[in-house]
Order: structure tokens, then C-alpha cells, then sequence
């Protein structure tokens, strides 16, 4: 569903574009094509500087990037809107493909869910970066895109059994971006971590992020910071180890507190934008340490990150990663 709808809306914006390019430039249709094309992208660069526009006003206190840092951030966040909604959702099955499973003995499955707005498609670049350091990958489609959190918690509790069954696991680790880490809470707060080895999540706004307020949806809703389903999964704790990995420069979860559970492990990765976690090298390595229980103390790097951990975390639920991948 999330396919068609963004090949209608590009099809409709370039025809638009096209159409105002005919209207008010003498230029040949390359030319006109060429001008319809930018206007498409400059549109994705316009909302990708809304959104740190939203960050700059409810921001927390950060690592300061200087201006080179910040405008290849800037940069690389609008390269990761452009892949994610224009070049590779829009197109799923020519570049996801069904999963590849297999029996997995030495390391437990894996299945990503995706975030708010998105399909299985998003993890297209770290999906490939995992298969080739030998992890057996699963995805999911949550939808429909727009409703309750908690409707997708059935759909998930039936993909893990399914993936349990093909590849003879007995636990698998779920991985989340954004909304697809409250996907896994919801599910752990309903089912329990029988069948769950390890969380690891990715700009997961646990406290919700201002940049809700204007969402669609009832999970939009549900990610506005004070919402009542929001606090009461938060008063819920920690039903499996579970490592958050967070950007303190996120552009769209806001505050970038919001970003912290209490009682998990977070990993801090500077620079980096929302979108842009699913196509950085540097999350690779943070998630693949943190999947296999090493040490990752080197991503640690946002100096308000342990005083917010301890503010918030209860002692007795701080969990620490274990160095098996059992």
C-alpha cells in the first residue's frame, strides 16, 4: 500500500512540476523534466530542514558539530529521504525481495521492524550490511500505515513464529526504528520475552518527540509526549535486556531525551539524523556489537547521556550486554 501511494504522489508531483515548468519556461522537454526532477528533490530538501528547524527549537543539550559536520549531517539525512521515500519504497519489490531464511544455529534470527510512515523497505541498505556479516534477516510490513500501535502487535507475534518455525530458532532478537521499537514494547508488554533473546532499538522516541503533534494517524497520536498509552508502556519496564542506540542530533524526536528508556543501555552516535541511521556505516558497527553482546563503551559519546541514564534508570533494572550471541 505504501508503494502505490508514493508512486502516485511522485507521479502526480512531476506531472505538476512539469506542467508549471511548460507554463512559465520556453525549454525543450529534457529541460522541463530536468526542472520538474529538481523541484522534486528541492521539496524533500525543504522538509528535511522543517525538521531540523523542529529539533533547533525543542533540542537537548548535544555535542557541538561545528558547521562542516552539521551540513553534511544536514546532507545525509536528505540522501536518506530521498533513498528511503523515493528511490527504494516506492519500488519494494524490485529492491527488497522476499527474506532469505535459513536455519540459524550459531546466532538467533533477526527481524526489523520498521518505523511510523515507512514499510519494510527501509532497512534495505542495513538488511544487505547484516546478511553479509552472516546474520539470518527477517522484516515486516505494519500496516495499514496510519492506526493504533497496538494493532500491529498481533501481525508481529505471528511473523515471529513464522520465523521461529523456518529457521529452527527457539528465540530470536527483534531490532526497531523509531515507532517499531513501541511495536516491540507493546508486543513484550502483551506476550511476554519467551521467544525474544535480545531488543535492540534505533531512534526510538520511548518519551514521545514534539514532531508527533503534527502526525497522521492514531499512532501519531500516540507518540505525542504525555500520551496516556505512551506513559503507561513506559511504566511497563524492561522485560529483556535491551540496547537503545540514540542520535543527539535527531531531527525527528524531540527532545532527544525522549530518546532514552530507563533501565536499557543506550549507545549515543553524534551527527547523525533520523532517516539517515538506516544508511550509516557507523550504526553497523554499533548494532552488530550491540546484537552479538560485546562492548560498544567507544559509542558512548553524548556526556549527558549516563547522568539521564542514571536519573531515570531504577538500579536494579540497568542491564548490561552479554558477551554471547546465544
Amino acid at each position: 500500500m505504501l508503494a502505490i501511494g508514493l508512486r502516485i504522489l511522485i507521479g502526480l508531483e512531476i506531472v505538476l512540476y512539469a506542467t508549471l515548468a511548460v507554463r512559465f519556461v520556453d525549454a525543450s522537454p529534457f529541460l522541463v523534466g530536468l526542472i520538474a526532477v529538481s523541484a522534486l528533490l528541492a521539496v524533500r530538501f525543504s522538509l528535511t530542514l522543517l525538521t531540523y528547524a523542529f529539533a533547533w527549537k525543542y533540542q537537548s543539550p548535544a555535542p557541538p558539530l561545528g558547521p562542516a559536520r552539521t551540513l553534511r549531517m544536514i546532507a545525509a539525512e536528505w540522501g536518506a529521504f530521498i533513498a528511503n521515500f523515493v528511490v527504494v519504497s516506492p519500488f519494494e519489490k524490485l529492491w527488497m525481495g522476499p527474506d532469505r531464511l535459513r536455519p540459524s544455529v550459531e546466532r538467533p534470527p533477526l527481524l526489523l521492524v520498521h518505523g511510523y510512515g515507512c514499510s519494510r523497505a527501509a532497512w534495505w541498505w542495513l538488511r544487505h550490511r547484516l546478511e553479509a556479516q552472516g546474520w539470518v534477516v527477517a522484516t515486516i510490513n505494519l500496516e495499514p500505515i496510519y492506526t493504533d500501535i497496538e494493532h500491529y502487535v498481533g501481525p508481529l507475534a505471528q511473523r515471529i513464529d513464522t520465523v521461529l518455525a523456518e529457521t529452527g530458532a527457539v528465540r530470536l532478537i527483534l531490532v526497531g526504528h523509531s515507532m517499531g521499537g513501541l511495536v516491540i514494547r507493546a508486543y513484550l508488554r502483551r506476550h511476554g520475552a519467551d521467544k525474544v533473546q535480545r531488543v535492540v532499538t534505533l531512534g526510538t522516541p520511548y518519551g514521545g518527540s514534539e514532531l508527533a503533534r503534527i502526525a497522521f494517524g492514531a499512532n501519531g497520536r500516540q507518540m505525542v509526549p504525555g500520551n496516556d498509552w505512551l506513559d503507561r508502556l513506559a511504566d511497563d519496564g524492561l522485560h529483556v535486556e535491551t540496547i537503545t542506540l540514540v542520535g543527539p542530533h535527531d531531527n525527528y524526536v524531540m527532545p532527544q531525551t525522549n530518546l532514552i528508556l530507563a533501565g536499557a543501555q543506550s549507545l549515543a552516535l553524534d551527527g547523525l539524523g533520523h532517516l539517515a541511521m538506516l544508511y550509516s556505516p557507523r550504526v553497523v558497527d554499533a548494532l552488530v556489537a550491540s546484537l552479538r553482546g560485546t562492548e560498544a563503551d567507544s559509542f558512548l559519546i553524548w556526556p549527558c547521556l549516563r547522568k539521564m541514564s542514571k536519573r531515570q534508570s531504577p538500579p536494579s533494572s540497568t542491564t548490561k550486554p552479554r558477551r554471547s550471541t546465544r
